[in-house]
């Protein structure tokens, strides 16, 4: 919460738009879909210091937070972990009670430049790919059908795939954002599985 707080500070004095990326883990997961002026409600360190960025960002007046989730671009992430283990020939165990919506970076990217671009409200906005929520077992197996690896993924809880696990945050099992305040800008976001595609086949090529 430091970094967004002198961000702040600087933006004030020298009236810059600051522009920043917050999370889904601000709230609970207990309210679907999120909307932007849903209260904070964090259940994790992580959450919580989020929080706190958020609100010292917009102490600010010329700020924009978008907040965002499951993000998938450059460097490790969800995808490529599947399509390694579908490579390998490997059956997963996946969590299929956490809902939401992949975002990858290239849509973020673009929501972002958008709202800046054409001086939308400033403000909060819910920023990720659109299109029907999945749980992370349902776009395991996406991912697998794209990939054409025939291999089956066994379903499993949160509660029971961390079970054995020490130090584990808790998650929000609801990571799915309205985007109608963003799409009231003219912005359209794309759905999250035509860019899933699309990142698949860059991968494998």
């Amino acid at each position: 919460a430091v970094g967004p707080a002198n961000l702040s500070r600087i933006a004030t004095k020298n009236n810059i738009t600051l522009v920043h990326v917050s999370s889904d883990y601000v709230f609970d997961g207990t309210i679907s879909p999120h909307l932007e002026d849903e209260p904070f409600s964090p259940i994790s360190a992580y959450g919580a210091s989020k929080t706190a960025g958020d609100i010292a960002v917009a102490t600010t007046d010329r700020h924009y937070i978008f907040r965002t989730s499951w993000v998938i671009g450059e460097g490790k992430n969800f995808v490529r972990t599947m399509l390694s283990l579908g490579q390998k020939g490997i059956s997963p165990t996946v969590v299929s009670d956490q809902i939401g919506r992949l975002t990858f970076t290239s849509e973020l990217a673009a929501i972002i430049k958008h709202t800046v671009d054409t001086s939308a409200p400033f403000g909060t906005y819910n920023a990720s790919n659109t299109g029907n929520p999945a749980s992370w077992a349902e776009i395991t197996r996406e991912i697998f059908q794209i990939a054409g690896y025939g291999l089956i993924v066994t379903d499993t809880t949160t509660d029971e795939y961390f079970a054995s696990k020490a130090n584990i945050a808790p998650r929000p099992l609801n990571s799915v954002l309205d985007t109608a305040k963003l799409e009231s800008t003219g912005y359209k976001p794309r759905d999250w599985k035509e860019d899933l595609i699309s990142y698949i086949h860059k991968e494998l090529a």
